[in-house]
Formats: C-alpha cells, structure tokens, sequence
C-alpha cells in the first residue's frame, strides 16, 4: 500500500526517523487542500494538515507495508487516515494503481496562533524534502499550500520541530526567499 505524504513525509530523512520506507514517487492529488493548522492541543507547533475538498496538492507516495503503515499511524496520530479514489493520484514515473492509497487529514480546520505557530524548522524540513525533487516541486508546494500568513517562528537556533532532518544549510537562503515572498502575497 501507499501512504501520499504532503508534508514532512516529502523528507527521506524525516520519513527514516519514523519507519523504513520503499523510495518516494513524486506525486499530485486532487480534492485535497494544503493547510497550515493545528492537530490538537497537545501539539506545540503548527503543522501541516490536508482536507477534503477542491483543490490539489503535491507531495510523494511512500509505499509501506502493514508494520510501517502501524508506525506512520503512530506518528500522525491526531490525524484521521483516509483511503484515496485511485483516479485522484497522478504521478509521471508510475504506481501500483491496484494498491491502496492513505492520507492522513484533517475534517475540521483550526489556523495557526501564537501558542503554536508555524515553525521555521518544520518549513526547512519539508523543503529540503522538496527540494530534493526539484525546484519547481519547491515553488507548487508553496504556492499551493493555504495559511502562509498565520504566526510563524524561526527556531533555527533551538529547533522545536522533533522530526527536523535533512536540511542542508545551502538551502537555507533559497527556502528563506520562497517563504518570504509567499508570506507577503498572503
């Protein structure tokens, strides 16, 4: 089976600290929409979360077998698990279609605060992870991601984010310029 990962699951080395995983296909998905949000209030930060709905997002595919697929629960809990119509996923270097898909969503939407405000480390690991598909990956993934406007916190000193992995610091600048000029249009 798959699990579509839109947000720090786009990270290799975000996902390794999870679960051992096949390789990522780069992949998009209509009727879901990115967010910034909250899970619960037992999270302190603001991560990503998805909906049902209009819209598409990018993200990767992560093959997983029922072990790994128990250990991604585990990670996203707070999160509901959904199973995708097979016509909802396109990815250009091909996919089992017969095999299912899941993606972890959120039914009701609560925006960022102050409390849990999205974090820079968070945004730097999902980057990377995007990043180390292309640039253009980089940009939709911004772009198409709601909510850029809601407190934000640069904890790059003192990460909060506990899956913070992968980032490479030549990246910093080119992620620092994606996020500022989204957070302006926002």
């Amino acid at each position: 089976m798959y699990i579509f990962g839109y947000g720090s699951l786009i990270n290799h080395h975000s996902r390794l600290l999870t679960g051992q995983t096949e390789g990522a296909l780069p992949a998009t998905v209509s009727g879901l929409q990115r967010h910034w949000g909250k899970v619960n209030g037992n999270y302190p930060i603001a991560p990503l979360v998805a909906s049902l709905g209009d819209g598409q997002c990018n993200g990767v595919l992560v093959r997983v077998d029922d072990e790994g697929l128990a250990c991604f629960d585990q990670r996203e809990r707070g999160y509901q698990r959904v199973q995708l119509d097979p016509a909802q996923v396109v990815t250009h270097l091909g996919h089992d279609v017969d095999l299912p898909v899941w993606v972890y969503t959120q039914s009701q939407l609560t925006p960022p605060c102050p409390l849990s405000p999205i974090m820079q480390t968070y945004v730097d690991t999902v980057l990377a992870g995007c990043l180390s598909i292309s640039e253009q990956f980089a940009k939709e993934f911004v772009e198409t991601t709601q909510g850029w406007h809601y407190p934000f916190e640069n904890d790059r000193h003192q990460p909060k984010y506990g899956n913070h992995a992968g980032v490479e610091a030549d990246h910093l600048a080119y992620i620092d310029r994606l996020v500022a000029r989204v957070r302006l249009q926002k």
